[in-house]
């Protein structure tokens, strides 16, 4: 069956006689009538059938395919033959002589039938000549179909259809007398165009060769269709293929008809130009979007163009650019497209240069290391070649992405990173093998940087490291010759290092790292011999190596060896000889290091096992055992440190210089005796002649732990001895009890060692000694004086205590103080809070010199000085003496002036009222001396704080009472002024009540006279 681009519904093949071509171009639904397509074929055939026929139309050879292609030749039927074999003149002619025949004929036959009329004769030649037009005119019609067939099986015949020109279809046209735009002739015309577009087509799975557009447009100009008809087969073909698309059930099958369907639209917009645009309605016949398009367009035309950057190699030639350009345009990829895509190109060239290196260097081939500094100068050539055409005159004619390469961004950049870093050494390695780095060098390095993405830095430790190797290598080889002869060996190592641009500070480390490899190479054996000393001397002069440097070589290398035997002479105390001290002593010659070096290595190793030593006396179960542990530490240091010590130092043992050592220590002390002599632990600490001669050896006073362990640490260990030296050892026995089993005064001694060995000095000793007496003398005064007195009796018990502690007297009476001072503290406070202690109480103890603020705490002070305040504002005179309430009393109290104002503030606002209230309930009460005494505090509180405005009462009859009282008591002026304004009492009033005082006619007075003689 056939195969039709259409809708499910196709039209005929043809066109009824008469009928119109039908009006709509682009109707899914309604198809150009005439347009068949080949039949389905074997995928192989074609695939070889469009393979032929694209070999034609790129014009690389000549294949008959023109028959596959618009199918085979057709056949001519009924009249047909006829009109094909008569030319138009001729069939004119034959259709006129057959019309006259006609009319001769039908008038013979009327004249004849209306028996000689010539009417019937005239009827008779109108129908037969009637008849002869009808029968002329259905040859006529036949005609654009024949002619349709003959252009049909002439282009089916031709060899190339791809070479057809318009004038043969013209000349056909001709032959046959029929226009091109006759419906059966033009409908053939769309129908062949349509097959042949849809043969050059490539399928789904392929990519478009370029040549595709070139050919559809020469063959429509063949065929001389205008661009709607062109355009309407176009569309007829992208119905046909999503047609396919809707109808398959595999995802591949799918995928190929949406990559086909993607060609159609690219090579459709490319054969149109910018009509495309009204003449191909992609969107509204199919329903694809400008971004499905925009996609369409640009994949094909990345595909087309990657094909076209093939022709570009490393030699760049100026006219393949240009022709690249030119395709770039012709494929409408844009620019940044094309640039991106040339410079992967060109990236993809490099990584090939690449990757043929790193094959030859890793194959170890003779000569590889050349061989791949040629492949990467090619690299180098290539990117320098990209870089002058970017900045060429006339770079606008040459392929968009031109400038030099850059591997930094690649996805596998990273993974490759160190195959690079191989292949910039390699390349440096080769250029600067003559030891020279100049400009000319140094530019092709930074572009093989640029191009490689290494970093500045990394870049930069390659080409130290290829110059130090460079470096290392000539200084070899001219060491016994140039370097040993020259007067100036500085100015000949900087004379290299200027011409390799190799940083001097690298110089002289590599120098050192030469003399310590020269160092290990000649101890390995565990000495120095005369001729190695000399060889290193020469390496330390012509290396310009300065003293330090060496110093400090000898000192990590031969102190390594030093170390070793060290540790082996120390390991223990039991395992020490006479030959071990030799051993130490040989190697601290035969080794050649200075005596600083030795002492330093010493003490290091020293100080590790003092701290063991230590450890382990911390981490005791009790006093005792980390005694024992501390005794161990002074046995080591006096049988084995201060043995090896004096060897190191090359001096004779110690034994000898026992007395002297004594001696100065002795002497060392003296200065301080007279201070401390009292202290009987630490006297105890200065051996007499007996001990001088139980202990001959003295110990070493060099090698402490005083910057190993903080002070805290050192006094504690220091007093844990001290104890242990005071009680002696323990053992315990029944019900809980333990008894001295040994004590002895050499133990001092040894705590003098001890506490050089912890680098304690002697005012640090002293005050360990003095706290241990001071925390003895505390524990029995504290009992003595539990009570808080001191009597006589008391006294004479603690300066007994004293002399046996050995205590000065100035800490012992400090004590005593404060022992006393915090007992009296606790019972003057409870005094207080009886209310037995004033101000006078607290005025004698300020003038036995007591300390208030330590014996009475501040809220104590301040209970007191409310007390006191409180007594002067009910003492009844009236009197308030500001200097003595604000000065003098805060001043006993030690209470600040503020303070002081604010309490008495307090005070007197509450008990001017409360003194009034009870003035009226003692003048009701009829006691005139209370009510004078109640009076007088509330003059006093308004003397304190003078009141603002008159005191308020319900009854003022009782405040003229009260004013006549006070009255008859004959007070101050100004008092009985102040009262008169406190009761509110008016000065008529007052003027009233002080005649009657006058005249003895008070009233008070008047009921007092009539209740005493009632």
């Amino acid at each position: 069956m056939e195969l039709r681009l259409a809708s499910a519904k196709p039209s005929p093949r043809a066109l009824a006689p008469g009928a119109c071509p039908p009006l709509l171009l682009f109707s899914p639904l309604k198809p150009f009538p005439l347009l068949r397509l080949p039949p389905r074929r074997p995928t192989a055939a074609r695939l070889r059938l469009r393979l032929r026929l694209r070999v034609a139309a790129s014009g690389e050879g000549a294949a008959s395919a023109g028959e596959e292609v618009f199918s085979g030749r057709r056949e001519l039927t009924g009249v047909q033959p006829l009109v094909e074999a008569l030319p138009p003149a001729a069939r004119t002619a034959a259709e006129l002589a057959v019309a006259a025949a006609a009319v001769a004929a039908g008038y013979g036959i009327g004249l004849r039938a209306g028996g000689g009329s010539r009417a019937a004769a005239v009827a008779g030649a109108a129908v037969l000549g009637a008849a002869s037009v009808a029968g002329a005119a259905a040859v006529n019609s036949v005609v654009p179909e024949v002619a349709a067939v003959g252009l049909h099986n002439y282009v089916a015949g031709h060899d190339d259809p791809t070479k057809l020109e318009n004038g043969e279809v013209e000349a056909i046209a001709k032959k046959y007398g029929v226009s091109t735009q006759d419906a059966a002739f033009k409908a053939e015309l769309c129908d062949l165009y349509a097959r042949f577009v849809y043969s050059v087509l490539p399928p789904g799975d392929e990519d478009l060769k370029g040549t595709e557009v070139e050919a559809i447009i020469k063959f429509k100009r063949a065929l001389g269709l205008d661009d709607v008809d062109a355009a309407n087969m176009h569309m007829e073909i992208g119905r046909r293929i999503y047609r396919e698309r809707l109808e398959t059930r595999d995802r591949d099958a799918d995928m190929e008809q949406r990559r086909a369907f993607q060609k159609l639209i690219y090579v459709s917009n490319l054969v149109f130009g910018d009509a495309s645009a009204f003449l191909l309605p992609w969107k509204r016949l199919f329903g694809v979007t400008d971004s499905q398009i925009d996609i369409a367009m640009r994949e094909n035309a990345k595909s087309l163009y990657s094909s076209q950057l093939k022709s570009v190699g490393r030699g760049l030639d100026i006219g393949t650019l240009i022709d690249v350009r030119r395709a770039q345009l012709a494929y409408k990829l844009s620019d940044e497209i094309a640039a991106e895509m040339f410079r992967d190109h060109a990236k993809k060239l490099v990584q090939e240069n690449i990757s043929s290196a790193l094959g030859i260097l890793k194959s170890r081939i003779p000569d590889s290391l050349t061989q791949a500094v040629e492949e990467v100068k090619s690299v180098i050539k290539f990117n320098s070649l990209l870089t002058i055409l970017s900045k060429h005159p006339q770079a606008d004619r040459f392929a968009r992405g031109l400038g030099p390469v850059s591997l930094v961004g690649e996805y596998d950049h990273d993974r490759r990173a160190d195959d690079l870093k191989i292949l910039f050494k390699a390349y440096a390695t080769e250029v600067l093998s003559d030891g020279i780095v100049d400009d000319e060098k140094l530019a092709p390095l930074n572009e093989l940087r640029n191009i490689f993405g290494l970093g500045k830095r990394e870049a930069e430790g390659i080409s130290s490291d290829v110059k130090a190797h460079i470096y290392r290598k000539t200084l070899a080889k001219s060491f016994n010759s140039d370097l040993a002869s020259v007067p100036s060996k500085a100015a000949f190592l900087q004379i290299l290092c200027e011409k390799l641009q190799f940083d001097p500070e690298l110089a002289s480390k590599m120098h050192e790292d030469i003399y310590r490899q020269k160092l290990q190479q000649f101890v390995a054996d565990g000495e120095l011999g005369k001729e190695e000393v000399e060889a290193l001397m020469a390496f330390q002069v012509r290396l310009c190596i300065p003293q330090e440097t060496v110093d400090a070589a000898h000192t990590e290398i031969c102190g390594q060896l030093f170390e070793k035997v060290v540790k082996e002479a120390i390991a223990s105390v039991d395992g020490y000889d006479a030959d071990r001290r030799e051993a130490v002593r040989k190697a601290a010659q035969s080794l050649n290091l200075k005596k600083e070096a030795a002492m330093a290595i010493f003490s290091k190793a020293v100080r590790k096992l003092f701290l063991s030593y230590i450890q382990r006396a911390k981490a005791a179960g009790n006093r005792i055992e980390t005694a024992k542990e501390l005794k161990k530490l002074i046995s080591f240091n006096t049988v084995v440190v201060s043995e090896l010590l004096a060897a190191i130092k090359g001096e004779p043992s110690p034994t000898a210089e026992t007395e002297a050592s004594i001696a100065a220590s002795e002497s060392e002390g003296e200065d301080d005796e007279y201070e401390w002599e009292s202290l009987e632990t630490l006297r105890k600490t200065r051996p007499d002649k007996e001990l001088k001669d139980r202990l001959r050896k003295s110990s070493q006073k060099e090698i402490t732990l005083k910057d190993d362990l903080p002070l805290r640490d050192r006094a504690e260990l220091y007093e844990t001895y001290l104890m242990f030296c005071i009680t002696g050892e323990t053992t315990n026995v029944s019900f809980g009890t333990a008894i001295s089993t040994k004590k002895d005064n050499s133990e001092f001694l040894m705590l003098k060692q001890l506490g050089d060995i912890l680098g304690l000095t002697r005012k640090e000793a002293q005050d360990v000694h003095i706290k241990f007496s001071e925390k003895a003398f505390v524990q029995q005064a504290e009992v003595i004086l539990a009570d808080g007195k001191l009597t006589e009796a008391k006294a004479d018990q603690l300066a007994k205590i004293q002399k046996q502690v050995g205590l000065p007297t100035e800490y012992a009476q400090k004590i005593i103080k404060n022992i006393t001072t915090t007992k009296l503290s606790s019972a003057i406070e409870a005094s207080v809070a009886r209310g037995q202690i004033g101000i006078q109480q607290v005025r004698g103890l300020r003038n036995a010199n007591f300390q208030l603020d330590s014996l009475i705490a501040q809220p104590l002070r301040e209970s007191i000085y409310r007390k006191t305040v409180d007594e002067i504002f009910s003492s009844g005179t009236g009197d308030f003496d500001e200097e003595e309430v604000y000065v003098k009393i805060p001043a006993d109290l030690i209470i600040s002036a503020e303070k002081a104002k604010s309490i008495v503030q307090d005070i007197a606002k509450v008990r001017l009222e409360n003194s009034l209230v009870q003035a009226i309930a003692l003048l009701r009460q009829k006691k005139r001396d209370d009510v004078l005494s109640s009076l007088n505090d509330m003059l006093a509180c308004d003397a304190a704080v003078p009141a603002s405005q008159p005191l308020s009462w319900p009854t003022p009859g009782e405040l003229d009472d009260l004013y006549a009282i006070y009255l008859k008591g004959i007070p101050k002026p100004d008092k009985l002024s102040r009262l008169q304004y406190l009761l509110g009492i008016s000065n008529e009033k007052a003027n009233q009540l002080r005649d009657a005082a006058s005249e003895g006619a008070l009233p008070v007075t008047a009921q007092e006279e009539e209740e005493l003689a009632f």
